[in-house]
């Protein structure tokens, strides 16, 4: 079950889902999960909802949200990635599941996967309330050198970023690209494994383009920064073979946390939202939260 919900961010709509069942007056508020998916992604994407009803059934309460300019949210340009407006939507959606009558305000889990997943890092850092942080193959920092990309190819994507960023000074509308392509192609990310990921993915708000103005705020972020003022404890979930997140980088935030946990898995990042994959990572989150939050 699962009810829609709104709440206000910088001027615009935020659009969740809240999934679960409400205590009654009599029952104790529950925990809470609040959810972040990753570049480009939105909330209806079946590995996100999948993992928001494993938290439930498992007890807790847990909150969806589309970014602004994505799926159900309000924003123009559509497709853009704002780094600071994410992390805004995100403290929104905290403020607004702390004022649900069963949601219990000090019991707020923050989770969150590639850029979601440096996100919650951050977003953790400025609220101490948060009780707990899941990190889940979290992106900090572009890799230094893209698995199967050529000079030529990245050559080619820069001088979009440079085009689509001018239109953007100009104000106009974006010049889009994919997100994910075959390899060769011009896209954020080209190459069959994630093209076998978005070939088998159903969803009515998901779109396989973004303003690739957005690459430039993201060259500058890095979650990492921020995780030594991570109060609450912090478990980063990451693959030995993802090249789209390396395995260096995202440890990085693990060490930086003062009460940081490290888990690692021999998958590619997106073998992470492949069903049998995402059961036995999310049972081993379910774990350390009945370990580290109080219930």
């Amino acid at each position: 079950m699962s009810t829609p919900v709104t709440f206000p961010a910088g001027g615009e709509t935020c659009v969740g889902r809240l999934y679960g069942d409400a205590p009654g007056p009599a029952d104790a508020r529950k925990p809470c999960v609040v959810l972040c998916h990753g570049f480009g992604g939105t909330q209806d994407t079946p590995a996100f909802t999948a993992t928001a009803r494993d938290f439930v059934r498992a007890g807790y309460l847990a909150l969806t949200l589309d970014y602004r300019r994505f799926g159900e949210s309000s924003g123009l340009p559509r497709q853009l990635v704002n780094i600071a407006d994410q992390l805004d939507d995100i403290a929104a959606a905290v403020g607004h599941a702390r004022t649900h009558p069963g949601v219990d305000p000090d019991r707020i889990v923050l989770w969150g996967t590639s850029l979601g997943g440096g996100h919650v890092v951050t977003a953790a850092a400025r609220d101490p309330r948060i009780a707990a942080v899941i990190a889940q193959i979290p992106y900090n920092g572009f890799p230094r050198k893209v698995e199967g990309r050529s000079t030529a190819a990245t050559l080619r994507l820069l001088a979009v970023m440079v085009r689509d960023a001018t239109r953007g000074a100009l104000g106009l509308s974006p010049v889009y690209i994919n997100q994910v392509g075959p390899a060769g192609e011009t896209a954020v990310i080209a190459g069959a494994r994630a093209q076998q990921t978005v070939d088998a993915m159903t969803s009515a708000t998901w779109r396989n383009e973004v303003a690739p103005r957005s690459l430039w705020d993201m060259w500058r972020y890095r979650p990492g920064a921020h995780a030594s003022f991570v109060r609450a404890p912090l478990l980063v979930c990451l693959g030995a073979n993802d090249a789209e997140t390396p395995a260096e980088k995202a440890a990085e935030l693990a060490r930086r946390a003062p009460r940081g946990e490290l888990r690692t898995y021999d998958h590619a990042h997106f073998e992470f939202y492949r069903d049998d994959v995402r059961r036995r990572v999310t049972a081993d989150q379910l774990a350390f939260l009945a370990r580290v939050l109080p219930r």
